[in-house]
């Protein structure tokens, strides 16, 4: 477990809880002895099927609503006491096709919610940031408090939540932090769709023996991070009783960097299939490198990962074999 207080008389609030992240926070809360635990989804990117698998816990509650509707928002806060908030418009593409839609769903949306939150007196307030706010800063390991130009309008969302946490947490004395994840990958993200994540493309297009892309040339590398550790670092966030955990954001990772290829040839090596990818011009927008300096979060709330890639990756490559195989 990744907390030790009593949550038996507390209620939660995870919006985005039928999407990949916040259904593992939803799942973990649950199975853990929470009092209640609210979803908030507009199942735009996230999935019934999700949400189906806690119909049969009596403590769940799903409210199908839109964080850019300010009501829903609202509605969604009464009498809860904690918050996590991972409802968003993903991927650095999709926002370079579509920036006024995620800066809706990723500012607009974002803002609703902490006001909705401050209004109904929420204990504590975490949030989704992301690894892309470090932009072209080329420093490794990525330090929070070293940052660099945005390359995406995504990045650019994500930065300004963390600029309006911070104003809301000054102006309103509400105990916010965010979380900077790094490639975070698991069971139940999306293999499907034109953004879905690198890793179930790679295992899916393996098993089904299609065409699998590498961008670039494929030594550009990632701090690969387990769902799991993306869930502790929220569980430990909302539950945390130390003042001076409130009000930063925090690098959600492992500390480790694998390259791309790297990691192509470990699914494949997984599956026993040797299918060759196909490497096609780098994404517009990625970083070249990233690697998560976590001390930070250690120190403030006794993270520490759990599930390091390779484990994760095995566990992952199970999943998706079910689905596929």
């Amino acid at each position: 477990m990744f907390h030790t207080k009593d949550i038996g008389n507390s209620s939660f609030l995870v919006t985005g809880g039928a999407g990949f992240i916040g259904s593992h926070i939803t799942e973990y809360l649950l199975k853990n002895g929470a009092g209640k635990v609210r979803v908030l989804d507009n199942l735009a990117t996230g999935f019934q099927k999700n949400i189906d698998l806690f119909v049969g816990y009596d403590n769940f509650e799903f409210v199908e609503g839109d964080i850019r509707d300010a009501e829903i928002c609202k509605k969604a806060c009464e009498g809860i006491d904690y918050v996590s908030h991972q409802a968003a418009l993903g991927s650095v593409p999709r926002s370079i096709n579509d920036p006024i839609t995620s800066n809706n769903v990723n500012v607009s949306g974002f803002v609703n919610m902490l006001t909705a939150a401050k209004d109904a007196g929420v204990k504590t307030f975490v949030y989704a940031s992301s690894s892309s706010v470090y932009g072209d800063e080329p420093n490794l390991p990525k330090t929070e408090d070293r940052v660099g130009n945005p390359l995406s309008p995504y990045a650019v969302t994500k930065k300004t939540n963390e600029l309006y946490a911070k104003v809301f947490a000054d102006l309103y004395s509400i105990k916010l932090m965010g979380f900077r994840y790094f490639n975070v990958f698991g069971p139940r993200q999306d293999p499907d769709g034109p953004y879905a994540a690198v890793i179930p493309l790679f295992v899916s297009g393996i098993l089904n023996n299609k065409e699998v892309f590498i961008n670039g040339d494929g030594e550009q590398t990632r701090d690969f991070t387990f769902v799991d550790n993306a869930v502790q670092a929220n569980v430990r966030g909302m539950l945390a009783e130390n003042e001076s955990a409130f009000n930063k954001v925090y690098n959600v990772a492992v500390g480790e960097n694998y390259s791309v290829n790297y990691l192509y040839n470990e699914i494949r090596d997984m599956l026993g299939v040797e299918h060759e990818a196909t490497y096609r011009e780098p994404r517009a927008g990625d970083v070249r490198n990233s690697l998560a300096d976590i001390s930070l979060a250690k120190e403030h709330l006794g993270y520490e990962p759990t599930k390091k890639f390779a484990e994760g990756l095995q566990q992952t490559v199970e999943f998706f074999k079910e689905i596929y195989g």
